[in-house]
C-alpha cells in the first residue's frame, strides 16, 4: 500500500547528504585516486529513487495510490491505516535495508578496486 514511502524518505535524506558532502569535498579539493564519498552516496540515492519510482508506479497501477485526497487508499479507513503502518514497518523498512546492504556491497567492491589501483600506481 505505502511501502515505497520508507525508501523515498531514505532517498530524500541521502540526496541531501550527498549534496552537502559534495560541497564540502569541492572546498577541500584534494587530488586522489579514490571515488569521493559523495558520489558513492549518490549511488545509494539513485538506487532508492529508482526503486521507489517503480514501486510507486506499481501501487498506482493497482489503484492503491490515487490522485485525490487522501492519496493512499488505505489512509481513508482506520483499519486499513493500521495495516498500512504495519506494511511500512515490515516491507518498507526491509526493502530500504536490502537496498542499503546492496549499496554497502558496492562500496566494498569499489574500495577494493581503489586499493588495488593505488597499489598499482605506487
Amino acid at each position: 500500500m505505502a511501502c515505497f514511502l520508507v525508501p523515498v524518505a531514505e532517498a530524500i535524506v541521502t540526496t541531501a547528504a550527498s549534496h552537502v558532502l559534495k560541497n564540502k569535498e569541492e572546498q577541500q579539493k584534494t587530488a586522489s585516486l579514490s571515488i569521493p564519498f559523495s558520489r558513492k552516496l549518490k549511488w545509494l540515492s539513485n538506487l532508492l529513487w529508482g526503486g521507489s519510482a517503480l514501486l510507486a508506479f506499481e501501487h498506482v497501477w493497482h489503484g492503491e495510490v490515487t490522485p485525490w485526497f487522501p492519496f493512499l487508499t488505505a489512509a481513508g479507513n482506520p483499519e486499513d491505516a493500521a495495516v498500512m503502518l504495519q506494511e511500512l514497518g515490515t516491507a518498507g523498512v526491509g526493502m530500504a535495508l536490502l537496498v542499503t546492504a546492496v549499496w554497502l556491497g558496492m562500496v566494498a567492491v569499489s574500495a577494493a578496486a581503489e586499493k588495488k589501483a593505488l597499489a598499482a600506481a605506487e
